[in-house]
């Protein structure tokens, strides 16, 4: 037979009590604190004690009904919760008397009964029943009120400590802000990347290339230029090989043939140390949301490869609701840092694409890397 819990009742209903006490002290306070506004050099300490105050409310707010509220409220706005509150604490300490002449009244008149005592000097045989439908009413409408009372007080928590829709807007404007700042700084890493790849690997190719024909039209011997241009030859085909690379880490093509699980396949393949790849996606998701995804893959698995000393790489792949999830994992010695290197760059392609970046990589390992991007 299930059992019924009646911890989390009994403990909100606790809370309604500790805020019907709470009522009266705060509305003294408001009443205090609206007359000591009129003295400026009062408002510092005003604004000080309604805090206080606010805070013990929040606190019981949050272990007594279950319900945590922001900490970045203004004062002034904490002030008007504390008086309209005080309103629906009393509201809430009125039930409570209520129910308790209600319980005195029934204990009465248990007592006059057990002692078969009347109940009336016109007891009717109907009294009975009467007095316990009406208290059967009347706990009913204890209960609905004190319910109504703890929605009334996560309404107003909602209402004061919450932000304001302006608030909300500029805290909007902020946040698209710093991803265009983000979007600027990803761009710039990127472009340096590239330099970086053309310069230190392509280009020195080339020039090693150009050496090698240059010497090759001067030697005498024709056996010497013969194997001076086999060794050219081969130069050229080790810069193609590098600048196939460059382009694919500007960006694979197999991104627009195939999607994400070519493209990660792909990355799999060409990888030196063995990738294992999981997780599926129902459908395809945007082209951006895929590329920011690869880069995260293509990214965490060259640091592994690089510093790591890793014996094996893992990709998970997946889509909960509008959220994709990349989480690459690997065996190395650990000890990557979120603000280090490449993975610094990372970050700020997630969060210009309004995503959340983390890396768990304590030292001896495993370094796990996720990304969760909204996606449409």
């Amino acid at each position: 037979m299930p059992t019924v819990d009646l911890r989390r009742p009994m403990r909100v209903t606790a809370g309604l009590a500790l805020g019907g006490l709470s009522a009266f002290a705060e509305a003294v306070f408001v009443i205090v604190a609206t007359l000591a506004l009129a003295v400026p050099a009062a408002r510092p300490a005003v604004f000080g004690a309604t805090r206080w105050f606010a805070e013990r409310d929040r606190s019981r707010l949050r272990r007594f009904l279950d319900y945590p509220t922001p900490d970045d409220y203004r004062d002034p706005r904490a002030l008007r919760y504390l008086a309209v509150r005080s309103v629906v604490g009393g509201l809430g300490a009125g039930i409570f008397v209520l129910i308790a002449l209600g319980v005195a009244t029934a204990v009465i008149t248990v007592w006059q009964m057990v002692g078969g005592r009347p109940l009336g000097e016109d007891q009717d045989w109907y009294d009975v029943p009467a007095l316990l439908l009406m208290g059967a009413l009347l706990i009913f409408l204890a209960v609905q009120g004190l319910i109504g009372v703890a929605a009334l007080e996560r309404r107003l928590a909602h209402h004061f400590f919450g932000p304001t829709k302006q608030e909300r807007l500029q805290r909007r404007v902020d946040a698209l802000t710093h991803s265009r700042a983000e979007v600027v700084e990803a761009v710039n890493d990127e472009r340096r990347r590239i330099e970086r790849d053309l310069h230190d690997g392509v280009q020195q190719r080339i020039v090693s290339l150009g050496m090698l024909l240059g010497r090759a039209r001067r030697a005498k011997e024709p056996e010497r230029a013969e194997a001076l241009l086999r060794q050219a030859h081969e130069e050229t085909q080790l810069a193609l090989q590098e600048l196939r690379d460059v382009a694919w880490r500007v960006y694979p093509i197999a991104l627009d043939e195939g999607g994400l699980g070519t493209a990660l396949e792909a990355l799999a393949e060409r990888s030196s140390l063995p990738v294992g790849l999981s997780g599926e996606l129902d459908q395809r998701v945007d082209p951006a949301t895929e590329t920011v995804a690869y880069f995260v893959a293509s990214e965490a698995v060259t640091n592994a490869i690089k510093h790591a000393a890793a014996s094996r790489i893992d990709i998970v792949v997946g889509r909960t609701g509008r959220m994709l999830t990349v989480t690459i994992t690997d065996d190395g010695v650990g000890g990557a840092r979120a603000e280090g290197g490449g993975l610094s760059g990372l970050a700020r392609r997630v969060g210009a694409a309004d995503g959340v970046f983390t890396v768990d990589s304590p030292a001896g390992g495993p370094t796990v890397v996720r990304a969760e991007l909204p996606c449409a």
